[in-house]
């Protein structure tokens, strides 16, 4: 995988653990962070939203800004021994270190693995059942839409908004070219506005460059913007990145 010189475009925390843990396997990256987490003002509905916790059947975190946030807002807060939910291993991984009992896919981390985890189904089951979905701003209504049709109340809880951070207007098409970047991986479907709006008129020529996507949502949507060859890691983790790295053919130099 030495060949592959990627612009990462996480969260600046997140791109810089990601980065490290390219380097490892030998990937040269660039970061270049195209959404800046911003927790919004904690409202009177945060602060209710919190206390109720303890009666809901389930609470699902959408991602790791999520979970950082609702733990700053739960310090102090009585024990919560209602089931916590995550798309992926990392999110859930921070709410076990606080010692919350969360659960996530072991295969795949979308929305759609999430619904078939069984012990997901089997808390929505439950006469009443209300769950409340942690998240930023916007975002999919899948995840609420399927929840419903199982018969759940489902409430979202927005923590944060995803801003782009001020870049000079040619940073994105500089940056590539000065470090000979050969791919690009984002990893949300805003991540990928973000990307395009950076690229401004260059687009035609960064979408000529391989894209690594976390998931065939996002595929779709770089694919209706033009961008010429999108590779679906099914996940946002470093391993599927990984993966998909080592089953892409190489670029030549």
């Amino acid at each position: 995988m030495t060949g592959w010189r990627l612009l990462l475009t996480r969260p600046a925390e997140d791109c810089a653990a990601l980065a490290q843990t390219l380097a490892g396997q030998g990937v040269f990256s660039s970061c270049l962070p195209l959404l800046d987490i911003v927790p919004l003002p904690v409202s009177e509905k945060i602060r209710q939203a919190i206390t109720q916790l303890p009666s809901c059947s389930a609470v699902i975190v959408v991602s790791k800004p999520a979970a950082r946030i609702a733990l700053d807002l739960l310090e102090g807060a009585s024990a919560l021994t209602m089931p916590w939910f995550s798309v992926g291993a990392a999110t859930a991984q921070i709410l076990l270190d606080h010692g919350l009992d969360a659960s996530f896919p072991a295969t795949g981390d979308d929305s759609e693995a999430l619904l078939q985890l069984p012990r997901l189904r089997e808390a929505v089951s439950q006469p009443g059942a209300q769950v409340l979905i942690l998240r930023g701003e916007g975002g999919r209504e899948l995840l609420a839409e399927r929840l419903r049709e199982l018969g759940a109340s489902v409430e979202y809880l927005e923590l944060y908004r995803r801003d782009l951070p001020a870049y000079a207007p040619d940073e994105l098409p500089r940056r590539i070219e000065a470090e000979r970047l050969n791919g690009l991986v984002v990893s949300s479907g805003q991540g990928f506005e973000h990307l395009r709006q950076m690229a401004g008129n260059t687009w035609p020529a960064i979408a000529s460059l391989p894209l690594f996507v976390p998931s065939p949502r996002v595929a779709e949507l770089a694919r209706a913007a033009g961008a010429q060859t999108v590779v679906d890691c099914r996940g946002a983790s470093a391993a599927a990145l990984l993966t998909a790295l080592r089953e892409y053919p190489e670029p030549v130099f």
